[in-house]
């Protein structure tokens, strides 16, 4: 009797989250993959195919820029470890418990406020007629106005801003469980600093590393407003080939088989990752 009460509670405890598995992340990604399966030969009137993904294949505009937004995703993940790393660090191992609500708090304020208002706030920033412009040209430093915006480094440097948090986060929770006796034992064993952190803490913290690089990697990737916002004309994000397709050109079927494939590609890339870096996904969600 007792151990069919705690079945029942596990099943009551798991039943909304399963749902929403099924019904939010499987059944729709099932869907998109039979539709992208569709081929349109005549007026409503479809067949099974793989011509979508030739399609795909044969138009090199689209999979240069499914390589551009892997590889400009993978620098983004790479500027925001870098940055995240310290700031997690100094949160975990140096700041005192009474600040570290404090600076994770700063740490949250890019996230009171949505996508669209963080792009526009650059924009605000960054434009002919913005903030840095107009004191670029009251100090004298230029004679007229300059236009920072539409171009990588802005697009770039929107989405660390955007994303730093979701490496922060696993970075400082991850440190938070090293005890400091490792660190001091690297150093009384005759380790300097970059020793220490090479040898100590990064293995210890790769779990976080992983975990943090995963979800800044696919966020980044999947992201549509700041790219397009920040990089304007110039920008050449998969996204924007997608929602080219499904809104623009009505296309379901090609939109579906790119919305695919952005999933398919990201994918590889954290299996090379975690490959690479000899961690396990199991692992490094548990320890994180």
């Amino acid at each position: 009797m007792q151990s069919d009460i705690k079945r029942l509670s596990l099943i009551l405890l798991f039943a909304p989250f399963a749902l929403w598995i099924l019904l939010l992340i499987i059944l729709p990604h099932l869907g998109m993959v039979v539709l992208s399966l569709r081929e349109k030969v005549a007026p409503r009137v479809y067949e099974f195919g793989f011509g979508n993904y030739i399609d795909f294949i044969n138009e090199p505009i689209y999979w240069n820029t499914l390589l551009r937004t892997g590889s400009m995703s993978i620098l983004v993940t790479i500027l925001a470890l870098l940055i995240g790393f310290p700031i997690a660090y100094y949160i975990a191992k140096i700041a005192g418990r009474r600040s570290r609500g404090a600076l994770f708090l700063l740490c949250l304020i890019p996230l009171w406020v949505s996508d669209l208002i963080r792009a526009f706030g650059w924009i605000l920033l960054l434009r002919e007629t913005g903030v840095f412009s107009s004191f670029l040209q009251w100090s004298g430093m230029v004679s007229e106005p300059i236009e920072f915006l539409y171009n990588d480094v802005t697009v770039v440097m929107g989405l660390v801003y955007t994303v730093i948090l979701f490496m922060i986060v696993p970075l400082v929770s991850t440190l938070d469980g090293m005890d400091d006796a490792m660190i001091e034992a690297g150093y009384n064993l005759g380790g300097n600093g970059y020793t220490v952190l090479r040898r100590i803490i990064v293995p210890y913290a790769m779990p976080g590393i992983v975990s943090g690089c995963i979800v800044v990697f696919m966020m980044t990737a999947g992201s549509y407003l700041t790219p397009i916002l920040l990089g304007g004309k110039n920008s050449s994000w998969f996204t924007e080939q997608i929602y080219d397709q499904f809104i623009t050109r009505f296309n379901w079927e090609s939109g579906a088989a790119f919305g695919f494939l952005l999933l398919a590609f990201t994918s590889f890339v954290v299996w090379l990752g975690l490959k690479l870096s000899g961690q396990t996904l199991a692992n490094t969600v548990a320890k994180s």
